[in-house]
């Protein structure tokens, strides 16, 4: 029997809860990966190549930040798991635009600003970055952030540097990070990558995300408009709402990273003869197929619950609402319960697990990226034991 004819990796049906409209709409983003990425995605992270001429056609499938356009939670968090089932590398240029560029304009952005942009970034004929973290800054950007805003008439100088910004290489513009020079608050501004002083270089030598262009960036002497600056953003605590809806999606990508090391580690075992059987009929392989596909459930059946927390309303009618707390022990949790199944794969593949050929070195490398990415384990981990113990372990 083919592996398409058995169960799928959504062994609890959990995509089976969206209403009809969501389904036939995943079932369009899955046809489209299907098309579009599938047969073409090894080859363009063999070459650290961003395919650019695909992005016409993901905009057209319309789900720029899919929350704000009236979809479930679970429906977005599910379409980040189908991206990340075929590419890692696509999901996560597709979060970086979408779910921190895209979404700060609708949460932050002023009536000025979303009118200048917020159609076409939506529309993908205009591509963003997150700029936050730093060469020597990444867990404790927070209190040690040193690229620099200076006031100075309407405008701002920022000085500085910014690296492993996703998107960097060829984005139109960054929601770039700094520290006021006078006050020490944190700002943040939509800035043009076309202005003077800005410059940018591939970061090269990845063994994860190759597709992915990051970037270091350097400032020098940039002139930003206070026109450009976002208004409502004056301490490090109001990035808590990107971050935190970032952080989440990073875990629907552990689900989607588990379901596609299970699909190829299926297929794979199915078609493999050694002593004259299939792999998949040894009872150590159906052992580690099975932990595989344990270990994707539960990860899937979290994230479902941090859905509903989501859209079930706050006692005020507000939406709901999330604590970071519940976020990060999801990223942790799902994350690691990645790095196992990703590594039983690779090993059920044998010497053909290590050549992207088979598709499981990709996905083995790429889970490393996710597993590090939106907070490390270690720092999730310590936002959850503060939250349980009442005592921060955090430095």
């Amino acid at each position: 029997m083919s592996s398409e004819q058995l169960p799928s990796g959504d062994f609890f049906d959990v995509a089976a809860q969206l209403p009809p409209h969501e389904q036939q709409k995943l079932q369009e983003v899955r046809d489209f990966l299907a098309a579009e990425v599938e047969p073409h995605a090894t080859g363009w992270w063999d070459a650290a190549e961003f395919p650019a001429h695909l992005l016409p056609k993901l905009a057209e499938l319309n789900l720029s930040t899919p929350v704000q356009q009236g979809y479930s939670s679970l429906f977005a968090g599910l379409v980040i798991a189908e991206m990340t089932r075929v590419d890692t590398s696509l999901a996560t240029f597709f979060m970086v635009h979408h779910d921190l560029f895209v979404e700060s304009l609708h949460l932050f952005g002023s009536t000025d600003q979303k009118e200048r942009l917020l159609a076409d970034a939506m529309a993908l004929r205009i591509t963003g970055a997150f700029a936050l973290t730093e060469p020597n800054h990444g867990s404790d950007v927070a209190g040690g952030m040193e690229t620099t805003a200076r006031r100075d008439g309407d405008a701002w100088v920022l000085n500085g540097s910014k690296r492993w910004i996703g998107n960097g290489t060829f984005c139109d513009y960054m929601l770039m990070w700094a520290q006021d020079a006078d006050t020490k608050e944190i700002r943040a501004f939509v800035l043009d990558t076309r202005l003077p002083g800005v410059q940018r270089s591939k970061i090269e030598h990845k063994i994860a995300l190759r597709t992915v262009q990051n970037a270091d960036i350097s400032l020098q002497n940039v002139r930003v408009a206070e026109a450009d600056r976002f208004s409502g953003i004056n301490k490090f605590a109001d990035t808590n709402v990107l971050l935190r809806g970032s952080r989440l999606m990073v875990a629907w990508q552990a689900v989607g990273q588990q379901l596609a090391a299970f699909d190829v580690a299926r297929a794979y075992t199915l078609d493999r003869l050694q002593f004259g059987r299939p792999l998949a009929s040894f009872q150590l392989v159906q052992q580690q197929l099975v932990q595989m596909l344990g270990n994707a459930v539960a990860s899937m059946g979290m994230m479902a619950q941090l859905a509903r927390i989501q859209d079930t309303p706050a006692p005020d009618g507000g939406p709901g609402q999330l604590r970071m707390e519940q976020v990060a022990l999801a990223k942790a949790f799902t994350t690691a319960r990645m790095r196992e199944t990703v590594a039983m794969g690779r090993s059920l593949l044998g010497g053909n697990g290590i050549v992207t050929d088979y598709k499981m070195a990709k996905i083995f490398s790429d889970a490393e990226a996710i597993y590090t990415y939106e907070g490390s384990a270690e720092i999730n981990t310590l936002i959850v034991g503060r939250a349980i113990t009442g005592i921060s372990a955090i430095v």
